[in-house]
């Protein structure tokens, strides 16, 4: 395609950004990036409360798969960054084990370990039917020992609906395999295994929290370019028309959305019918995000830990960032602050009295040992994105694979973390990219990888240098 006419992006996210950045810079200049808030970020934005804490939308890190997104990031930072060593942690039965916690197994109780093992050698002695859900594939993946005592409870926690009804398909790289002889040796050798994973070490602004990249990013775009506090009410498909809330219209020849794929085939008229249907098949969860200012000296298990998970029934949160750790710049100076963040999932199978979940947090807290007698709670900042998790629920790629082509037919093209519905490619540098190959394609410079091919991207094997 060499010349797509006027382009319209909805949404000022990673995505949004991906694309626009990606136009200016192969010298399109007929586009417009339309954001419903007044600042960028979508959910990648952070905010400084009252008390002068900074908190994330859940706990972002940035490590990549891709080398122009690490070339652009460098670009408009500017160097402004923090590196850290990865220091994950899981809090069940009282004790801290290390990340990942099936290479880890030396940290639980004498009788856990071997229904852990034995769980693990029965998985590599029998060879079993492909998993249908991905309960069943936990268990032909990590034996039932390992999937009753962490993954099941963990995942439920996460996902927030029953595993047997959530697809596998999406895992790939993103969850640890077992290696029974890897583990072995650590227990042999009573060390700790926590090398796993592309985010074993990762880098977060000086200042200004994950927001700020998005900030920079969007301050290398033409003003002209990023239309804020301004939103979409509805969409127009036959005379490709954007309605926006001020009372004003824009028109399109192709349209990028990042908007969530279920609101936008609500708010677009003249959809055929089996497309809104497909629509109303679409799974998510919400997330909760919780940060909890304190004062006081911070607890020593706590020292250099970056993130911890929950699978255990009494913690409402599945994951506590210790935020803090990641900026000074996050809490007030003086060297007196500190700061939790939690997250927790809502789903109509995990409900969430709204009322009561800050009260239910710092109380978990107290209970996990992340906060002492000794601390004081200066700030309790509280948030809830209606869209926190894109489900892969079972049916998903079969969903989308009608839907997404039935929207490109009317020259909507919609992508990201919701806008394209796919947790697997859902991280800061998928999204981005997500607009930046969708940018490529459409003038005939290259494919959608991430899309399409998750895996892929996802194995370490993909670093594409865009040229």
């Amino acid at each position: 395609m060499k010349d797509p006419g006027r382009i319209v992006i909805i949404g000022a996210g990673p995505t949004g950004l991906g694309a626009a950045y990606r136009l200016e810079e192969i010298g399109f200049e007929r586009f417009l990036v339309v954001e419903t808030k007044g600042f960028p970020g979508g959910l990648a934005t952070s905010y400084r409360d009252s008390q002068g804490f900074t908190w994330d939308v859940g706990g972002h890190v940035q490590f990549s798969h891709y080398s122009y997104y690490d070339d652009v990031l460098d670009l408009v930072m500017r160097g402004r960054w923090l590196s850290h060593d990865r220091s994950a942690w899981v809090w069940t039965g009282g004790r801290f084990i290390p990340y990942p916690f099936q290479y880890n197994l030396r940290y639980l109780p004498e009788d856990q370990r071997q229904r852990a093992l034995e769980g693990l050698q029965n998985v590599a002695d029998e060879k079993k039917p492909k998993a249908k859900n991905f309960a069943e594939w936990i268990e032909a993946t990590y034996g039932q020992g390992l999937a009753e005592i962490f993954l099941y409870p963990y995942n439920e926690k996460v996902w927030g609906y029953p595993l047997e009804t959530l697809d596998s398909h999406w895992v790939g790289d993103r969850v640890p395999p077992p290696d029974p002889e890897r583990i072995r040796q650590s227990l042999a050798a009573s060390r700790d295994d926590n090398s796993w994973g592309p985010n074993r070490t990762f880098r977060f602004p000086q200042r200004g929290g994950t927001g700020a990249i998005w900030q920079a990013v969007a301050a290398s775009i033409h003003p002209s370019r990023l239309l804020f506090d301004t939103p979409v009410d509805s969409i127009d498909i036959q005379n490709k028309r954007l309605m926006l809330r001020n009372g004003s219209a824009l028109t399109f020849d192709h349209l990028i959305t990042t908007m969530p794929l279920d609101l936008l085939c609500a708010r677009t008229e003249g959809l055929e019918s089996d497309t809104e249907e497909l629509a109303l098949q679409l799974v998510s969860s919400s997330c909760h995000i919780i940060g909890i200012g304190l004062k006081g000296p911070e607890p020593r298990a706590l020292a250099g830990k970056c993130w911890i998970y929950f699978p255990d029934a009494n913690s409402p949160y599945y994951r506590v960032t210790v935020f803090s750790h990641y900026s000074p710049d996050n809490v007030p100076p003086g060297g007196e602050h500190w700061s939790l963040m939690a997250e927790v999932c809502e789903s109509p199978f995990r409900p969430v009295d709204q009322k009561q979940i800050e009260s239910q947090v710092i109380t978990a807290m107290q209970e996990d040992g992340l906060i002492t007698s000794a601390n004081e709670v200066v700030s309790v900042w509280h948030r809830r994105e209606s869209h926190g998790y894109p489900t892969p629920f079972l049916g998903r790629d079969q969903v989308l694979g009608r839907l997404l082509p039935a929207l490109e037919q009317l020259s909507v093209f919609s992508r990201g973390r919701f806008g394209a519905w796919k947790y697997e490619v859902s991280n800061q540098d998928h999204s981005f990219m997500q607009g930046v190959e969708l940018v490529d394609r459409l003038f005939g410079r290259g494919e959608e990888v991430t899309l399409n091919n998750p895996d892929l991207v996802n194995s370490g094997h993909f670093r594409r240098r865009q040229e």
